[in-house]
């Protein structure tokens, strides 16, 4: 019976080990390629890996390019962390508020925010367009930041979260002369590092890979941001330069794997939290 439990744990080990070479398969050919002169790429059979393969297309892609690689990533940068801190605050106090705090028509105002999620982003890029020309801010980094700084579904996992915390934690604050922002900020917050890592890696990754907006707010492309500068790299006549494409996109995945091996622990908790309660 043992050495029936150990081969099935064996081959369900091989075959979990299989999937993930599966799946990540695409990124390694990616990181291979990117050192590759282009015509290697195409090359049949196709190669893992050359000896030809060199850091020239990284040179390319950061230091050759006009305008360079690196102000796409700056502006991504920008926008991203700026979007992210703000999605934190926001989501933190309001999900605090609906979770601990007692108004009138509170339940139902909370429902009606998680209803805009059902709302398409295609939905709202005429009437945002038409918005951001009579502020002035159109063809501005502001124009990515300024929407994001507000989520509903980080709203829900904070909430969520929060609703775990027991009371007798707020009445001790209470006691202890603390307002409800301080309440909030010393004794609550601190215990909700699980959903605010789950709110962080989910805005970060979605941001960061943004094209939709990006290229319909912004006409300057040294304001552009990755997603959009990978175009760049497709010429008038639609010729494809992929050797580059593959060096940028591995830049670009970079910090979104750095992101989630940080919060990775706090990760699963706060989905889970996040998706038990209701």
């Amino acid at each position: 019976m043992k050495k029936k439990r150990t081969i099935k744990k064996t081959m369900l080990t091989v075959c979990v080990f299989l999937i993930a070479l599966l799946i990540l398969f695409p990124f390694i050919w990616m990181l291979f390629c990117s050192f590759k002169p282009l015509n290697e790429i195409y090359e049949f059979p196709p190669r893992l890996i050359s000896e030809n393969m060199s850091m020239k297309n990284y040179e390319k892609v950061l230091f050759q390019q006009d305008p360079s690689f690196l102000v796409y990533l700056k502006n991504t940068v920008i926008t991203t962390v700026l979007s992210v801190l703000g999605t934190v605050v926001t989501s933190a106090l309001a999900g605090y508020a609906f979770a601990k705090m007692k108004f009138k028509f509170r339940d139902q105002l909370f429902l009606l925010y998680l209803a805009t999620m059902m709302v398409p982003f295609q939905v709202l890029m005429v009437p945002q367009f038409i918005l951001f020309k009579g502020m002035g801010i159109f063809n501005t980094l502001w124009a990515l930041i300024l929407p994001r700084l507000f989520t509903p579904l980080g709203t829900f996992l904070m909430r969520q979260y929060f609703l775990d915390v027991p009371d007798e934690i707020i009445e001790a604050g209470k006691v202890e002369g603390l307002g409800e922002f301080g309440i909030f900020r010393r004794l609550v917050l601190p215990l909700a590092k699980p959903a605010v890592a789950t709110v962080v890696i989910l805005n970060f990754v979605w941001r960061w890979n943004d094209y939709e907006a990006p290229l319909i707010f912004l006409t300057d492309d040294k304001l552009y941001t990755l997603t959009v500068g990978l175009t760049n790299f497709i010429d008038d006549a639609g010729f494809s330069q992929d050797n580059l494409i593959m060096a940028a996109s591995t830049i670009a995945l970079i910090p979104i794997i750095i992101v989630f091996i940080v919060g990775q622990r706090y990760f699963i908790e706060g989905l889970t939290s996040g998706s038990v309660k209701g």
